[in-house]
């Protein structure tokens, strides 16, 4: 039995369609309405990082589990999970981590909260593998609705270069590595699309697909604040400006060959995705 926790969220839900019909799975969400059963061997329980009978419950029987939290402002949660699973005698955790963890010049708080979680992984006596991807390219989904209604992109340091990966390749690793976890056991694992392109690039790549052109209008930092304000606790909007500074220093374009030597074909490319998701970007 495999768990999915975050089954409803950008990678999990990819790793449930992948995993359906491969052998029994579970997926944890707090609302199972939202995570229906996809496909045969499928099955939906609800429960809650911060209730540790739900996760005694959902671990019982599992042999690897794919972890996924999301609240840096609750850091509680990892070392529930990992107790619950050491007692239902997981076998095997994968960790979604952040490339950011080996930067020693990222102590922001969402950093430093998932380098506790990596920490935490690694001592609790159960085999682990961490995933460590860049930012996802479907964050530029943030600007479906300006660019359809408007033809613009907003966005700060337009032209800060980041070597974002594709969720799906993210996906298509965690299922190598949950459905074979002694080759991967102990292992951290880098994971980047092929290329560093700024948001300028993105939205170029975007109008040329879309057939449109688009406008880049590029935030300021107070702007880009008040943005973050609005959407996320205070603690977590300065966190995400810190890691937005590194960003323009550079420190997030370095590409990995990791996703290709794992997946054995190449990362996919921002033009890739975007085609694929053209739907959400069209008036």
């Amino acid at each position: 039995m495999i768990l999915v926790t975050g089954a409803t969220g950008t990678v999990g839900r990819l790793v449930t369609e992948r995993l359906s019909g491969t052998g029994p799975v579970r997926l944890l969400t707090r609302d199972p309405r939202r995570a229906a059963p996809t496909g045969p061997g499928v099955e939906v329980v609800g429960g809650d990082f911060d209730d540790p009978g739900s996760l005694r419950a959902a671990l019982a029987g599992v042999r690897s589990a794919l972890l996924v939290t999301t609240d840096p402002l609750a850091p509680a949660q990892d070392r529930s999970f990992l107790t619950a699973a050491r007692a239902a005698g997981v076998g095997h955790v994968v960790k979604l981590s952040a490339q950011a963890v080996t930067d020693p010049g990222a102590v922001d708080l969402v950093t430093r909260w998932q380098r506790a979680n990596e920490e935490l992984l690694r001592a609790s006596g159960l085999a682990w593998t961490l995933l460590r991807p860049r930012a996802f390219m479907s964050n530029t989904l943030g600007w479906a609705r300006s660019v359809r209604a408007e033809g613009v992109v907003r966005a700060p340091d337009g032209t800060s270069r980041n070597a974002s990966v594709d969720p799906r390749d993210i996906a298509d690793v965690a299922v190598r590595v949950l459905t074979d976890p002694v080759a991967h056991a102990g292992r951290a694992y880098p994971l980047t699309g092929p290329a560093a392109l700024s948001a300028v690039q993105q939205a170029e790549i975007l109008g040329e697909l879309l057939e449109r052109p688009l406008t880049f209008v590029e935030l300021t930092r107070e702007q880009a604040l008040s943005g973050l304000l609005g959407r996320y606790p205070e603690p977590l909007a300065h966190a995400l400006m810190e890691s937005a500074d590194r960003g323009r220093q550079g420190a997030k374009a370095d590409v990995d060959p990791t996703v290709a030597e794992l997946l054995g074909r190449p990362a996919g490319p921002y033009r890739d995705w975007a085609r694929d998701h053209l739907s959400a970007f069209r008036t």
